[in-house]
């Protein structure tokens, strides 16, 4: 049993059962039950029932933002005026996307016969989603894996469960198999009872490095197939002609959405020597224009850390951290687990504060001389997901962008994501992509039909006397 607290108040708001291990068994069991008759509906079909599912994720507008601002502590326009219209348009996007999921080719590949390459659904996929982004992450796992034709068992995090269980109450009323979506709830064993049950097909996981690592062990026995969206540790590339005030907007912005529980913001700013200190007073001017506060506040831009021991965790990186504290650098008074955005600057490239995952809203500022120096620090940490170059040299832009060992560049902006690109990483980051037509890819496999022109000629040994 779990007991969800609020963020904002730390007071508890209700208690969410764990699943058993043979309530997980059961999940499956029905996923792979609703399965065999969902494979066979037609692209079509399943896109009907997927935009009757966006309709009903739409008028329920209101239930939604309520239940993701007490658990996640976002500040409700944030969600009801962005996360939620965006999760909308990623159902309808995958709706379409499922009628395209085309195999590659046609074609005489020997004398003889004709090839089709056809794409089917893998199966019943196991889904574990994080707690920064309970809803949106949930919609990523559960659009594309049912627009290629599977079931879904999901299981959000423990500290978030409830916007995934109203998403599963309203999939109900769209018209799908029943049992075709499942959740089950609880910490890591269901977890592990999820990622290893015989009749899981694939496990697709958000979350971080550490928990992406685990799920792979678990899934060696089953052979399974794994999509890992993992940790990151964005840096920000900001050169010597780049505007200081648009970089110093967008670059705290990146740092702090989410109160900087985001595997893509922006955490390590590295700005040339010459416009360095220019940079890091300019970051220092625009955090502090970031007004934490109560979600429901309309002024409010960011909100708490998700509990009192994550806001300790991050606390401990900072007071631990080489450089120096330019502003921030403390948990902030009051109720709730909200901490100050905090940059801190002259840190050590080989440091704990520019090499580790923080996931608050701290960044942290360190000097360069010269386009190599930049991508060698950039590159220069065991994470692989996104990135931003701020340059008016387009040339310099792009050169500096495509030798970037990372998922996603955006030059001169920080975290704006839309439904037609794919968004997944590298390295310790992870591998393979949610949104986009990849997505949907991921969720498939390709099928070989190999068909004879002519009837078969027996050998000479096989003819009869």
């Amino acid at each position: 049993m779990a007991t969800l607290i609020n963020p904002a108040n730390g007071r508890p708001i209700e208690d969410v059962p764990d699943t058993s291990p043979e309530g997980v068994a059961a999940a499956v069991r029905a996923a792979r039950e609703a399965f065999e008759q969902w494979r066979e509906t037609t692209p079509a079909e399943r896109a009907r029932v997927l935009l009757r599912f966006a309709d009903l994720v739409e008028q329920d507008a209101e239930e939604l933002t309520r239940l993701e601002v007490e658990e996640t502590g976002k500040p409700a326009p944030v969600f009801r005026d962005g996360e939620l219209p965006f999760g909308v348009d990623n159902l309808r996007f995958f709706a379409g996307a499922g009628r395209s999921l085309d195999g590659t080719g046609a074609g005489v590949l020997s004398s003889g016969y004709t090839s089709v390459l056809i794409r089917r659904p893998v199966g019943v996929v196991g889904s574990i989603a994080p707690w920064n982004f309970p809803f949106i992450m949930g919609i990523w796992k559960i659009g594309p894996a049912l627009a290629a034709g599977n079931a879904v068992v999901i299981k959000p995090a423990p500290q978030t469960p409830r916007s995934t269980l109203r998403l599963a109450e309203l999939f109900a009323k769209a018209g799908a198999p029943e049992g075709l979506l499942q959740v089950v709830t609880g910490d890591a064993e269901v977890g592990q009872a999820l990622v290893t049950d015989p009749g899981v097909d694939m496990v697709s996981v958000t979350g971080s490095t550490a928990t992406g690592r685990a799920v792979m062990r678990g899934a060696v026995d089953g052979l399974k197939r794994v999509h890992l969206e993992l940790g990151g540790k964005a840096p920000a590339l900001v050169f010597e002609d780049a505007s200081l005030e648009d970089m110093a907007f967008g670059v705290a912005m990146g740092a702090t959405y989410n109160t900087g529980q985001d595997c893509t913001a922006a955490t390590r700013v590295y700005i040339e020597r010459s416009r360095y200190a220019e940079g890091v007073e300019a970051l220092r001017d625009a955090l502090s224009r970031v007004r934490p506060g109560d979600p429901w506040d309309e002024g409010s831009d960011v909100g708490p850390l998700i509990s009192q021991a994550h806001r300790d965790r991050v606390h401990g990186f900072v007071s631990r951290a080489s450089g120096r504290v330019v502003c921030g650098g403390a948990p902030l008074d009051g109720p709730g687990f909200y901490y100050a955005p905090t940059l801190i600057a002259d840190a050590d490239q080989s440091s704990e504060i520019v090499q580790g995952e923080i996931f608050g809203p701290v960044l942290v500022a360190v000097p360069f001389d010269g386009e190599d120096e930049a991508v060698r620090l950039a590159n220069d940490t065991p994470y692989g997901l996104a990135s931003s170059v701020w340059s008016t040299d387009v040339s310099r832009a792009l050169r500096v962008s495509h030798r970037l060992d990372v998922g996603v560049t955006w030059i001169n902006d920080h975290l704006p994501i839309a439904s037609e690109a794919p968004h997944g990483g590298v390295k310790g980051s992870g591998f393979g992509k949610d949104m986009s037509q990849e997505a949907v890819q991921e969720y498939s496999v390709t099928r070989h039909l190999m068909i004879k022109h002519a009837a078969p000629q027996p050998k000479d040994s096989f003819r009869p006397a």
